[in-house]
């Protein structure tokens, strides 16, 4: 038995059927082709299928698509404004953030939801912000220097 929902993502509204048990991570990648959340752990432990669902982050793995009936999402893909990036995207570029890529969209997403309610975060709101996120290549020293040049930009 499949579900008729209507959400809105990335301002675009879509109207599909989908079974009750397909997670959100997947309906997005596999039904409405948003393909940058990445399902990695399943559990909502790594963030590399981070969203913006009604202006807050969510693991989308860990939320069915039935769930998401009526609500607004935001995927990395709808950040960019045109050809223009989001500031925090490109300051993951400046700044070198970027190792294999893999997490890479969930951060970018985690600290565009920030910096969307915070415009100059201290280090522990960053922390706390991307404290969902697993990065197993970088560090971390440079997501937090591109969140701090994002937020420069933006201001």
């Amino acid at each position: 038995m499949s579900l008729e929902i209507k959400l809105t993502v990335n301002g675009n509204s879509h109207t599909a059927d989908l079974e009750p048990t397909t997670a959100l991570v997947d309906f997005l990648r596999d039904t409405l082709g948003y393909k940058g959340g990445k399902r990695c752990c399943n559990t909502g432990e790594c963030g590399a299928c981070t969203i913006i669902m009604d202006g807050k982050p969510v693991n989308s793995c860990v939320v069915l698509g039935a769930d998401a009936a009526g609500t607004d999402v935001v995927t990395v893909e709808g950040i960019a404004e045109g050809d223009e990036l989001h500031p925090v995207q490109q300051a993951f570029i400046d700044t070198g953030a970027v190792q294999c890529g893999y997490c890479t969209p969930g951060f970018i997403v985690s600290l565009k939801a920030l910096l969307d309610r915070t415009k100059n975060p201290t280090a522990e709101a960053v922390e706390e912000a991307i404290s969902g996120n697993i990065c197993r290549c970088t560090g971390y020293t440079k997501i937090f220097d591109a969140v701090e040049l994002a937020a420069k930009r933006m201001a």
